[in-house]
């Protein structure tokens, strides 16, 4: 698939290029701090994390004083097998350069099946930030290269936490954590109940 990057004008559909923050340090703290695993491994909050001086500008600036958690998505991946998407932007930084699968949440059918050939890719270089919009189709990110990837995710706290209720019937029964909708392909190893409404090729990010 073309890989373009997050500065193409396509992806403002999908998301903004975050300038007015300081990631520097987070950057350095995602490459000295976090694990560079081979498997993908997600955790939601990082205590290391949110006591850099970035957290409180980015509850400020970015989500306008509501209360967000900073962990990291690290592994090595090229595969799509899922999209997800919350109610609230999501902030990716990369510690590594990373390749951002996205689509859009309009494309949705109303049975919840998304078409993967409508899946575009996006490179996420070392050092930068990019929104994605709450419409914005996504899941882990994909290496850019023979390397795992590193990238800090920014959220409202308590997002991807363990659901405290059942959840079924039309969308709720896409709903596998707190503020978190999924979408899952049926090669893409998610767990047993899962939605699989991906239709198509498991996107490799690679071909």
């Amino acid at each position: 698939m073309e890989i373009k990057k997050v500065t193409d004008p396509s992806f403002r559909r999908y998301g903004r290029v975050v300038r007015n923050i300081d990631f520097t340090g987070l950057v350095e703290a995602l490459n000295t701090k976090t694990p560079l695993p081979e498997e993908v491994v997600y955790e939601p909050s990082v205590a290391e994390l949110e006591a850099l001086p970035v957290f409180a500008e980015l509850q400020t600036k970015a989500y306008g004083e509501l209360p967000i958690q900073i962990g990291y998505c690290n592994g090595r991946n090229y595969l799509l097998n899922a999209l997800e998407y919350h109610r609230s932007s999501e902030i990716n930084v990369a510690g590594t350069d990373a390749i951002l699968l996205v689509g859009a949440q309009q494309d949705i059918t109303d049975d919840f099946t998304y078409d993967t050939a409508l899946v575009e890719g996006f490179l996420l270089p070392k050092g930068t930030a990019v929104e994605l919009y709450a419409t914005t189709l996504h899941y882990a990110p994909c290496s850019a290269g023979d390397h795992s990837f590193q990238v800090a995710i920014v959220l409202p706290r308590d997002t991807n936490l363990p659901l405290e209720k059942e959840h079924e019937g039309w969308e709720d029964r896409l709903i596998t954590a707190k503020n978190k909708w999924l979408i899952g392909h049926a090669q893409g190893g998610l767990p047993e109940g899962s939605h699989i409404g991906l239709v198509g090729k498991n996107v490799d990010c690679r071909e």
